[in-house]
């Protein structure tokens, strides 16, 4: 059985090396598309914009999970959740970190509205959620209160 299993393997990366030399498979056709105005973005205001967001009204459907103080700005975990039906993308932002885009995720077909990660904080400042959904944006803060920077500080 090691040697059928063998085989298989060699015959599969024979294959997408032909694939790739071929010119049929490129690393950017394989990765999604991301967001590269946002993410460097140095304002929450350019960050939404670059997300496609242009204003957000504040909605008591989403919960940000997050510490009141954390005490390492290095790893601050983060969940959003939110009972806002066809959710489409939940983004995390910090509002005094030199790039306040930390994530964003994009959601697909009956997904549900939640998400967690580990963000980093330089400062204490609020984190923002950003929902989209039906084509509309919501948000909602939360202040946390970092007490050693994470980004450098």
């Amino acid at each position: 059985m090691q040697r059928r299993t063998f085989m298989k393997g060699t015959l599969a990366a024979g294959g997408v090396a032909v694939a790739v030399s071929a010119g049929l498979l490129s690393p950017r056709a394989v990765l999604a598309a991301w967001p590269k105005s946002a993410f460097e973005a140095k304002s929450v205001s350019d960050a939404l914009s670059g997300l496609g967001v242009g204003t957000s009204s504040a909605s008591g459907d989403i919960k940000i999970k997050a510490p009141d103080i954390a005490e390492n700005g290095a790893v601050v975990p983060v969940q959003v959740k939110t009972s806002i039906a066809g959710v489409t993308s939940i983004a995390i932002l910090t509002e005094k970190n030199a790039n306040p885009l930390a994530a964003n995720f994009n959601l697909k077909g009956s997904a549900k509205g939640f998400v967690a990660t580990r963000i980093k904080m330089s400062k204490t400042s609020p984190v923002i959620a950003v929902v989209k959904a039906g084509g509309k944006a919501y948000s909602a803060r939360k202040e946390v209160k970092v007490t050693i920077g994470g980004c450098g500080g």
